[in-house]
């Protein structure tokens, strides 16, 4: 593939080329797309350094699609449709904000536009407020006396959690299966700030939500998270 003269069915032939390869099922490390030169490479039309960010961020932009979207096959032609809107848009990039951002901001309003048009709700509707978005209460009330305090308190994971249950297997996995459990709005905050690591003005950019309603958002994701995992830790432990 040259991507200087790229044809949209390159860059699927390239994804299952990888794929069915094995590679870019763990993404590498993305310190490198913060480097100039990195941008510069893409530019001007290198194969490699596309092949780096295929490789680094489409199974990531696939966990995205699949917030917006019914199935899979739909979130594959959403992530496609993004790597052909990144190739046309690379000179077209300010730096205003990071490289990874700018993807993230590309396939995002490309699932949006899927999403529309397959009639299908979309989190974060500009007419949405914080209350709307999750009425659940973020602990469960049970766990609070009638005058605020703490009926049964949370378990204090550093004082006397052993590490190895905390770094097992086993409670990423449970962590990965609460937030995959979680309702789209909720799952794409948290996927956005904890696992991608962006602030929250980039998130607040990205998804066009106000600070206060992204703060709510990924508080409520976070105490969801939080209670699965603890409860897991709370059984592993009674059965050590």
């Amino acid at each position: 593939m040259t991507l200087n003269r790229y044809q949209p069915g390159d860059i699927g032939e390239e994804i299952a080329r990888r794929s069915e390869s094995g590679r870019g099922t763990e993404p590498a490390s993305v310190s490198s797309t913060d480097d100039p030169r990195f941008l510069q490479a893409l530019r001007n039309g290198d194969e490699a350094a596309f092949a780096s960010l295929l490789d680094q961020y489409h199974g990531r932009l696939l966990r995205l699609a699949m917030n917006f979207v019914r199935s899979y096959a739909v979130a594959e032609e959403v992530v496609q449709e993004t790597w052909v809107g990144v190739l046309e848009g690379l000179n077209r990039f300010e730096e205003r904000s990071s490289l990874k951002t700018w993807i993230f901001r590309i396939l995002i309003n490309q699932a949006k536009t899927r999403a529309s048009r397959e009639s299908r709700t979309v989190p974060f509707s500009s007419t949405q407020s914080p209350q709307d978005e999750d009425r659940e209460p973020a602990v469960d009330p049970s766990r609070f006396e009638a005058d605020g305090h703490w009926a049964s308190e949370p378990r204090s994971w550093d004082d006397d959690t052993p590490e190895r249950l905390l770094l097992s297997k086993e409670s990423r996995d449970t962590i990965h299966q609460a937030i995959d459990a979680l309702p789209p709005n909720l799952r794409i905050v948290i996927q956005l700030r904890d696992i991608e690591e962006l602030d929250s003005k980039e998130v607040c950019n990205i998804l066009k939500i106000s600070e206060t309603n992204q703060r709510v958002l990924l508080h409520r994701a976070r105490s969801k998270v939080r209670q699965a995992l603890e409860q897991y830790l709370e059984g592993g432990i009674s059965q050590a």
